[in-house]
């Protein structure tokens, strides 16, 4: 098995996320990213994929059938565990919270959709400004408009994050992507099928 190795900066413990924003085309490019992810990941996936209500399981069980690492669908309340994959689901925001023991867990909400947008990554990305984390793994794939932008600027003032965007010549739609990239965000601009492995190369495994 390749191994992977993940340098962090001096000081900074093992405390790693990855958080993935996607939108049209997205299910397609999860499909060829997820299979990548080893299940020995040394940190939790979380994926925000714009979709309705009722189609994020299903989303879920067909990325869990093709890959080695676990994925399933978002359940509220939750700890995030370590190589593991979490797809929000379709009509909920999704934060992730600390409660009294340090722990994340998610914590889902129907407040109004942002910009038409329920889940929206935003929200997501913003919620990692109030938690524990030393290295955060930010990926933007295909997708209209700008979601995930916003969240990520305001991340990158406040964490060491790694921000990966999605190259235009493989998005269905350069919308989410052009935005981080435009706007100087992107520490990465890399094929879809280069994504999975960067992920890897980043956060390492246990």
């Amino acid at each position: 098995m390749e191994v992977y190795e993940v340098k962090l900066m001096a000081g900074s413990g093992n405390r790693k996320l990855v958080v993935i924003a996607s939108s049209t085309g997205g299910p397609k490019a999860l499909h060829r990213v997820i299979p990548e992810l080893s299940a020995d990941l040394d940190a939790p996936v979380v994926i925000v994929q714009h979709m309705p209500k009722g189609f994020t399981n299903t989303l879920a069980d067909r990325l869990n059938s093709r890959s080695n690492i676990p994925v399933s669908e978002v359940v509220n309340g939750e700890p995030l565990k370590k190589g593991h994959v979490y797809l929000a689901k379709g009509g909920k925001h999704l934060e992730i919270v600390q409660d009294r023991k340090g722990n994340l867990t998610f914590c889902e909400n129907e407040k109004d959709p942002v910009n038409g947008l329920r889940p929206c990554a935003n929200i997501t990305f913003q919620s990692l400004n109030e938690v524990s984390l030393d290295f955060v793994v930010c990926v933007v794939l295909t997708g209209m408009g700008a979601d995930g932008y916003q969240g990520v600027k305001e991340l990158k003032k406040n964490k060491h994050i790694y921000t990966i965007a999605q190259e235009k010549e493989s998005c269905v739609v350069y919308g989410m992507p052009k935005a981080i990239v435009e706007n100087g965000l992107a520490d990465a601009v890399l094929p879809l099928d280069d994504i999975g492995h960067e992920i890897m190369k980043k956060t390492g495994v246990r």
